[in-house]
């Protein structure tokens, strides 16, 4: 009863596979591994984008700092929603890597900005001349942070608003696998089709053991990202682990088969938690990931049968068995259909 996080879910079997057949012999450092050449050429498919420039780091705060500092001045801000990952659990690394550049909030409901109060907000920006930031990136982020998902057209509405502004782009696709299964989306078309400059493909979230790609869409970005990552100490000497993890991550479209299964899973949890009666979504769980309340004593009775999920407010302690408390509840690739029932049963009492 496992759903704390789609970090803590082990590494998918094909991944380990790879990695111990990458590790046979030698091969070219930094990238220059033929592995990678492989996956730039996948991914470069896969996103029907034959031009693009593709890296890949370790974790997702790299691909989102170095991606957003390639698109960004110092003197910049970014625009992103109050939940935003770079806003909340980056601890200020799109602001060191960019130079300095700040985070500006866009508000919104379910972590989703509208196209009004984008505009609202850019408009607001550069205009106290040579005193204030300037106006900067865009920064979206699907899967959101509150498991709710944008579709294509809305991606594309905001990423007009950003484009009528003369902004660049940038899509936090941490989860971008669960949403693209959630919509049915080509990758194409959630991203540069949609307006999208560069775009995380994440992949530590979906059975990877630790690798994320960053694909820039316009290849005159190129050089200055691969500047940025060496100097910014993520270019790894001994990248074909990064490689391989990748390739086995692209082989067979294992990424939309665990994304799929990841949904699943969560998609089963949101039927039968609902189906006790006593809990309510805060808000549209559509991927992988939900929000979700009920009563303390059923908190206490799972934490009992040692279940594994963050508490999202309220606490354990209290005298009121019947109050409502919120938690985060994440689906993997490998979550269990008798795990779940296992956990609604607890729920229900």
């Amino acid at each position: 009863m496992y759903f704390a996080s789609d970090n803590a879910g082990p590494v998918h079997p094909k991944v380990m596979e790879a990695l111990t057949a990458a590790n046979a012999g030698y091969a070219l450092p930094y990238g220059a591994d033929p592995i990678m050449d492989e996956v730039r050429a996948r991914i470069r498919a896969l996103f029907e984008a034959p031009e693009a420039a593709v890296y890949l780091v370790a974790t997702g705060t790299a691909a989102n700092a170095l991606a957003l500092a390639t698109l960004c001045e110092p003197w910049e801000t970014v625009f992103c929603t109050a939940p935003a990952h770079i806003h909340v659990d980056e601890c200020n690394a799109p602001e060191f890597f960019t130079g300095g550049a700040k985070l500006t909030l866009v508000p919104g409901a379910d972590a989703k900005m509208t196209a009004d109060a984008l505009r609202a907000v850019i408009e607001s920006e550069e205009t106290r001349g040579v005193h204030g930031p300037q106006r900067g990136p865009l920064s979206l982020t699907n899967v959101t942070e509150l498991g709710t998902v944008y579709s294509v057209a809305e991606i594309a509405t905001l990423t007009g608003v950003a484009k009528d502004h003369g902004l660049a782009t940038h899509l936090d696709g941490a989860r971008l696998a669960n949403a693209l299964a959630a919509t049915g989306a080509r990758p194409a078309e959630m991203t540069w089709k949609a307006g999208i400059d560069a775009v995380s493909f994440g992949g530590t979230k979906n059975g990877l053991m630790g690798v994320e790609a960053v694909v820039l869409f316009d290849p005159a970005r190129a050089w200055e990202f691969e500047l940025r990552r060496k100097r910014g100490a993520h270019l790894f000497s001994k990248h074909r682990y990064l490689s391989a993890q990748m390739l086995a991550y692209l082989e067979g479209d294992l990424w939309l088969e665990l994304a799929r299964t990841a949904n699943a899973a969560n998609a089963r949890l949101v039927e039968g938690l609902k189906a006790t009666g006593v809990v309510e979504y805060a808000h549209p769980p559509r991927a992988n990931m939900g929000f979700a309340a009920w009563p303390r004593a059923a908190h206490k009775r799972l934490h009992e049968a040692g279940a594994a999920y963050y508490l999202w407010d309220g606490s354990l302690d209290g005298d009121d068995p019947d109050e409502m408390i919120t938690a985060r509840l994440v689906c993997d690739w490998s979550a269990r259909a008798e795990d779940t029932a296992r956990f609604v049963e607890l729920v229900a009492g």
